[in-house]
């Protein structure tokens, strides 16, 4: 599979490193970032050429497959490009950073008549998160009722805003949910505790998401993005008849000195390399059957609803409704 990437930042070179060196049947031959430096860089390391812009990518008719992982308000108009050409797209996430980009996505898609986009969600190729899925479905803990969850990064850089805690980091949690529980998002709220000292006086650190799913399932995600120890990832589902945790990625358990220790994760490109690898490789693999068998454009436009609905449920302090159409026949599992 000959494929093209869109954005040479740090996570389009990573995949470059990933499609060319851990991802059987799949070759990287074009490149393009605004940063023609970047561009190179990242295509040298696959031994593909620089094409000066993404829209002349896509059209190029070496390329017969686009990843796009440029910056994020681009990447409607990029997909819809690919949608239009014909060639299947895996979209980092978000699909989009506008629900009604998101329409338009679906609407060209389906006119389409032919599934091309997946977007990039790795949590759903976690060994950890599809672990708990199976156990779900078999249903061993029985119906779920509650879940708890927690998204804890060590730091993040100045320019992290405070809406990104939910637009940018507790979007996974608002995935994988979804995947996990298998229903929709009904209404969002945000409660804000007292903010830790160890952020940047603009951010409002931590928060705290409230959810509600269709069938009245309650779900809390506590999003601390300053917590100084680690990258720490947590989830545990309650059910009528049990609970199921996500396990913490294993480690070596250190006695030394009196303490019994392990080492936390200190970054997610850590803590989910190998769901990032799986990810891929599962992408070009049903690519061979024509039809992308991952998140799809419908997961994209319905994570991107309910993030927007908590952005705006902590600025009013109220409970927001998830304004989310029916799910279209086209989408269906």
């Amino acid at each position: 599979m000959k494929i093209g990437l869109i954005g040479a930042g740090w996570i389009g070179e990573e995949h470059v490193k990933r499609l060319a060196g851990r991802v059987t049947g799949a070759e990287v031959v074009a490149v393009s970032d605004i940063d023609p430096e970047r561009a190179a860089a990242a295509a040298a390391i696959a031994g593909a050429r620089v094409v000066d812009t993404a829209e002349r990518l896509i059209a190029d008719p070496g390329v017969e497959a686009v990843v796009v992982t440029s910056w994020a308000p681009v990447h409607a108009e990029q997909v819809l490009a690919c949608i239009a050409a014909g060639k299947p797209v895996f979209c980092e996430k978000p699909l989009t950073t506008e629900a009604a980009d998101g329409l338009r996505i679906l609407d060209a898609e389906q006119a389409r008549g032919e599934r091309l986009v997946q977007v990039g969600f790795m949590r759903r190729y976690d060994a950890g998160y599809r672990q708990m899925k199976a156990v779900l479905d078999a249903g061993g803990v029985g119906v779920p009722l509650m879940v708890h969850c927690a998204h804890r990064n060590p730091t993040q850089p100045e320019s992290y805003h405070s809406d990104k805690p939910m637009v940018d980091t507790a979007v996974h949690e608002i995935d994988v949910l979804r995947w996990l529980l298998g229903e929709e998002f009904a209404t969002v709220q945000v409660v804000v505790p007292r903010s830790t000292s160890q952020r940047f006086p603009h951010l409002v650190d931590p928060q705290i998401l409230l959810l509600e799913t269709a069938s009245g399932a309650r779900v809390d995600v506590e999003v601390f993005v300053n917590c100084r120890y680690g990258y720490d990832i947590q989830c545990e589902i309650v059910g009528e008849t049990g609970t199921v945790r996500l396990p913490d990625p294993a480690a070596p358990l250190v006695r030394s000195e009196g303490r019994a220790s392990y080492a936390v994760v200190q970054d997610f490109p850590s803590r989910f390399a190998d769901a990032f690898d799986t990810e891929l490789q599962e992408w070009v693999d049903s690519l061979r059957s024509g039809v992308p068998a991952g998140p799809s454009a419908w997961d994209g436009y319905a994570a991107t609803v309910v993030a927007n609905a908590a952005v705006e449920a902590r600025r009013t302090g109220g409970v927001v409704a998830v304004d989310l159409p029916g799910r279209p026949a086209f989408y269906q599992e």
